[in-house]
C-alpha cells in the first residue's frame, strides 16, 4: 500500500487558520453559531423534533476546536492546544446553560421517559465510541483533503456534539442528573474520539514534516502525549462498555418476559401492551376488563421463567373505549 502523500505548506496555512480561530471576526462567529445551534439543539430536544435537531449539527462549530487540539497536539502547540481546549470547555458551558434556561420555560419535565431525543443520548454504548471515531477519521481526512471537503456536512450530522449537551442542560433542570451523567458521557466519547482518530490520520499524512520544513515552532512530540490519548479513549470505553452489556441484559430480560407475561393476560382474557426494562426494572402494561389483573401470579410466573430477582411494575389499563358527545350546540 502506498503511504498517504504529504500535505504542503499551503495546506497547513489552510488547516491552522480554519481550525485555531486565531482572527477576532472567526471567535465572533464562532460564539455567534454555537449560540444559534444550542437554541436550535434545545428547542429540537424539547419539541422532539429529528429534522431541527439535525439543523443544530449543521450549524453548530464545536467539531472546530476539537479538531484544533488535535492538530495542536500533533505540532506539539502548547499555546494552541489550551486555546483550543478551553474553546470546547467554554462552549460546552455555554450549550449548558443555554440547555438549562430552555428547560425552564418548558412546563413539563424534558426527560427519557417521554422523550425521544432525549433517551437517544443518555445511555450511550460502545457501537457511540466507534461510530465517533470513524467519524473523526472522516472529519480529519475532509479537513486535509479538499477535494472531499463536501463530506463535512454529512460530518456534522453523524457526529453529535451540541444536542448531548443541550440534554445535560434540560435534564438536569428536570431534576434528573443520571440522565445529564449518560448524555455527558456521549458528549465526552464524541469528542475523545475525534481527538484519538484526528490525531493520528494528522500523523499519518506526515502533518509534523511540513511543519518543520516550512519552519513553523514544532516542539517535541513526547510518546506520553499518544499514550494519554489512547488512555483516554479507554477511560471512555469503560463505562460505555458496562451501558452495553446493561442494554443486552434488558433486551435478553424483555425477550424472555414477553410471551411469559403474553401466556398469564391470555389465561385472563386480558392483553398485553407493552413488555420493556427502564432503568433495571421490567415495566409491564396490561389491558383488560375489570376484575383487576392476578399480579402475584405474573410475579410467580416471571419467577418460574428464571427472572425471580428482576423487579416488575405492572401498569393495568381497565374499561374499553366510550364515545363522550359533545352537549354543547354549535
Amino acid at each position: 500500500m502506498a503511504p498517504l502523500s504529504k500535505v504542503t505548506a499551503d495546506d497547513l496555512d489552510r488547516m491552522t487558520d480554519k481550525l485555531f480561530l486565531s482572527s477576532g471576526a472567526a471567535r465572533s462567529a464562532f460564539w455567534v453559531l454555537l449560540t444559534l445551534a444550542a437554541v436550535i439543539a434545545g428547542a429540537g430536544v424539547v419539541a422532539d423534533s429529528v429534522a431541527t435537531v439535525i439543523g443544530a449539527m449543521i450549524v453548530a462549530p464545536l467539531m472546530t476546536p476539537i479538531l484544533g487540539t488535535a492538530l495542536a497536539l500533533v505540532l506539539a502547540d502548547r499555546s494552541h492546544l489550551v486555546r483550543s481546549v478551553a474553546l470546547v470547555l467554554a462552549g460546552a458551558v455555554l450549550v449548558v446553560i443555554i440547555g438549562y434556561a430552555l428547560g425552564l420555560l418548558t412546563p413539563a419535565p424534558v426527560l427519557a421517559d417521554t422523550n425521544s431525543q432525549v433517551a437517544g443520548r443518555v445511555a450511550p454504548k460502545l457501537i457511540d465510541l466507534v461510530a465517533a471515531l470513524a467519524t473523526g477519521a472522516v472529519g480529519a481526512f475532509a479537513l486535509v483533503r479538499t477535494d472531499v471537503s463536501d463530506t463535512l456536512p454529512g460530518v456534522a450530522i453523524a457526529i453529535s456534539l451540541v444536542p448531548p449537551l443541550s440534554v445535560v442542560g434540560l435534564t438536569l433542570q428536570s431534576g434528573s442528573p443520571a440522565q445529564a451523567a449518560g448524555a455527558l458521557l456521549l458528549f465526552a466519547t464524541n469528542v475523545t474520539a475525534i481527538v484519538a482518530t484526528g490525531t493520528a490520520v494528522l500523523l499519518a499524512y506526515r502533518v509534523r514534516a511540513t511543519a518543520i520544513a516550512a519552519g513553523w515552532p514544532v516542539g517535541q512530540l513526547r510518546t506520553r502525549t499518544v499514550v494519554v490519548v489512547g488512555a483516554m479513549v479507554l477511560v471512555v470505553a469503560l463505562p460505555l462498555g458496562a451501558g452495553s452489556y446493561q442494554a443486552f441484559r434488558s433486551q435478553a430480560i424483555e425477550t424472555a418476559a414477553q410471551p411469559v407475561a403474553e401466556q398469564w393476560a391470555l389465561t385472563r382474557s386480558w392483553q398485553i401492551v407493552d413488555v420493556t426494562m427502564q432503568q433495571g426494572v421490567l415495566h409491564v402494561t396490561a389491558a383488560g376488563s375489570a376484575p383487576a389483573a392476578d399480579g402475584p401470579a405474573l410475579r410467580r410466573a416471571l419467577d418460574a421463567a428464571g427472572l425471580a430477582d428482576v423487579p416488575v411494575r405492572l401498569s393495568e389499563v381497565l374499561g374499553g373505549t366510550r364515545d363522550l358527545p359533545a352537549t354543547a350546540v354549535p
